[in-house]
C-alpha cells in the first residue's frame, strides 16, 4: 500500500509538470459539437445524444494506441434542477493501461472543481488545448488532468461531464445540487452505452470530485439510490465539498474568488428567474457589472477582476451579498436547497478538508459527514491539518487536494478491489 501511495503521489507531481509544460501549445478547436438539437429527442436520462473521437492534449502515440488514454466527446440526455430535459457535454477517457484489479474495468465519474462560467471554460474544451486564454486576462487550466491522468495510469476508466450550461447553450447552473448531480450520474449512463468502450453497461462505478466537484460528488451520492438505483457504485471521493451553499458564499467573500458569488448568484437566476426582481431591487450598477462579466469568464480572470473586493460593494445598501439573501425568504429557500446531507448514501465515502481550507468552510465538511454518519453511512473524514497560509489566496483550499491525493487515490482503487471501506463515524 505505501508503494503504491508514493508512486501516485509522484505522478501526480509528474502530471503537473507536464500538463503546465505543454499547455501554451493549446490550440483552440470548432464548438458546433456543443449545440444540441433543437428538440431532444424522446428518450431516459443518460442516453446518447451524440458522440464523436476527440484528440487529448496530454498524449503520447504508442504500439497500443494513444497513452494515457482515447477520448470520445459525447452529448447526453440529462434534466435540470426542476426535472427539464437538458443537453450536458463531456468527455469518455479510454485507458491504455489494462485494469489489473479485481472484476471488470471500473469506470470513474469526475465532476471537475470550479472552471468557470464562459463555455469556453468547459473541462471537454480543456482537454483538447490544456490552456484557455483570451486576449487580455481571460485563461483557464485544465488542472483536474493531474487526477485524471492518474487514475486512466491505474486503468481506470474516466469520465467527465461538462455540467449544465457550460459549454452548451444557457447559463451553466453553478454549485446547483440536483442539476450538478444529475450531470455526474448521467454521465456514467452515457459513458456505458458507448459501443467501443472496454467498461461493461452495469460495471463497476466510483464517484470523484475536489471543491466544486466535491459538492457535485457528494450530491450524486446522495442522490443515487432515487436518481440512478441501477448503478453499481463502489465509492465516492468528496473533497472540501460546499454541502452548505450560504456558509460557502460568506465565507468566499472578500478573497481572491470572491468572484464566484457571480457564477453562483447567475447560476440561481437561470434556474430561478422570479428570484430577478427581488435582487435587482438591491444590487448597483457595480453589482450588475459583475454578474454580467462572470457569466462569459473563466476563473483566472474572474479571481484577476472580483478578487479580493468585498461583495458590499455591489449592493445599494452596503451589506454582503449574503447578508441580502439572508433576508430574501425566497432565496434563502432556494439555498437552503442546495444543502447535502439531508439524504443517506449506500455506498461508502471518503471525504477530505483542510482544517484551514479560506474558501468552503471546514466546519461544513464536517457537519456533511456527522449528517451522513448519523444517518449510518460509511464514512471516512480525513482531515489536513496544513496551518493557513495566506489567507485568502485559495491556497489552503487547493493544498490539500494535491496533498491528499494517496490517500484518495487508493481508496478508491480499494472500493473497487472490494476493501473493506474505513469509517472513523
Amino acid at each position: 500500500m505505501k508503494t503504491r501511495m508514493w508512486w501516485v503521489a509522484g505522478m501526480s507531481v509528474a502530471a503537473l509538470i507536464v500538463s503546465a509544460a505543454t499547455a501554451p501549445f493549446a490550440v483552440a478547436e470548432p464548438t458546433d459539437f456543443y449545440t444540441p438539437p433543437t428538440d431532444l429527442p424522446p428518450g431516459s436520462n443518460g442516453d446518447l445524444i451524440k458522440a464523436e473521437a476527440t484528440p487529448l492534449m496530454l498524449s503520447v502515440p504508442g504500439s497500443n494506441g494513444p497513452w494515457p488514454a482515447t477520448a470520445t466527446k459525447i452529448m447526453y440526455r440529462s434534466e435540470d434542477a426542476k426535472g427539464a430535459p437538458a443537453a450536458v457535454t463531456g468527455t469518455y477517457l479510454e485507458p491504455t493501461n489494462p485494469w489489473t484489479g479485481q472484476g471488470a474495468r471500473p469506470l470513474v465519474a469526475a465532476a471537475v472543481g470550479t472552471h468557470g462560467q464562459g463555455d469556453q471554460c468547459a473541462p471537454s474544451k480543456l482537454f483538447n488545448t490544456g490552456l484557455e486564454y483570451q486576449f487580455p486576462t481571460d485563461v483557464m487550466v485544465g488542472y483536474e488532468s493531474i487526477w485524471v491522468n492518474i487514475l486512466l495510469l491505474n486503468g481506470i476508466a474516466v469520465v467527465v461531464t461538462d455540467y449544465d450550461g457550460l459549454g452548451t447553450p444557457g447559463d451553466h447552473t453553478y454549485v446547483n445540487r440536483a442539476a450538478e448531480a444529475h450531470a455526474v450520474l448521467d454521465s456514467v449512463r452515457a459513458a456505458q452505452q458507448l459501443p467501443n468502450a472496454s467498461i461493461s453497461g452495469n460495471g463497476p462505478v466510483g464517484l470523484w470530485g475536489y471543491s466544486q466537484g466535491g459538492g457535485a460528488a457528494a450530491a450524486a451520492t446522495e442522490l443515487k439510490p432515487s436518481y440512478a438505483p441501477e448503478l453499481d457504485l463502489k465509492g465516492t471521493y468528496a473533497g472540501a465539498p460546499p454541502a452548505d451553499l450560504a456558509a460557502t458564499l460568506a465565507q468566499v467573500d472578500g478573497t481572491f474568488l470572491t468572484g464566484v458569488i457571480g457564477y453562483a448568484l447567475n447560476g440561481i437566476l437561470a434556474q430561478y428567474p422570479e428570484v430577478e426582481p427581488l435582487l435587482d431591487a438591491e444590487i448597483n450598477d457595480r453589482g450588475r457589472q459583475m454578474l454580467a462579466a462572470t457569466k462569459n469568464q473563466c476563473v483566472g480572470e474572474t479571481g484577476l477582476e472580483f478578487g479580493f473586493q468585498d461583495s458590499s460593494s455591489f449592493t445599494k445598501s452596503g451589506e454582503s451579498l449574503s447578508a441580502v439573501l439572508a433576508r430574501l425568504p425566497l432565496a434563502q429557500e432556494i439555498l437552503d436547497e442546495q444543502k447535502i446531507g439531508n439524504l443517506t448514501p449506500t455506498s461508502p465515502v471518503l471525504i477530505q478538508h483542510g482544517r484551514s481550507d479560506d474558501i468552503v468552510p471546514f466546519g461544513q465538511g464536517q457537519e456533511l459527514a456527522r449528517d451522513w454518519c448519523n444517518n449510518g453511512a460509511t464514512v471516512q473524514f480525513s482531515v489536513n491539518e496544513l496551518p493557513p497560509i495566506i489567507p485568502g489566496m485559495a491556497i489552503n483550499h487547493a493544498a490539500p487536494y494535491l496533498a491528499g491525493t494517496p490517500e484518495s487515490i487508493g481508496y478508491m482503487i480499494d472500493r473497487f478491489n472490494n476493501v473493506p471501506a474505513p469509517s472513523n463515524c
